[in-house]
């Protein structure tokens, strides 16, 4: 697990393994939220590059037996 600092602007560097790992470039858009007492930051993708990256997830759903 890597620390970082907040700096004096509010500003903190993402390590560069993380950087990597998510293929994260210089200017793009992360969304910021508040997650209980956390912060998590997601980078934001065009639909374009999104297409397909749930290829191969399982969809079956047991149904019970008075459903169609």
């Amino acid at each position: 697990m890597d620390i970082v600092t907040l700096s004096p602007k509010f500003q903190v560097v993402i390590p560069l393994a993380i950087r990597v790992a998510l293929n994260l470039t210089a200017g793009e858009k992360l969304r910021v939220l508040r997650y209980a007492d956390g912060v998590e930051f997601i980078p934001v993708r065009p639909i374009p590059q999104m297409r397909g990256f749930l290829r191969g997830m399982d969809t079956t759903i047991e149904k019970e037996d008075d459903r169609l």
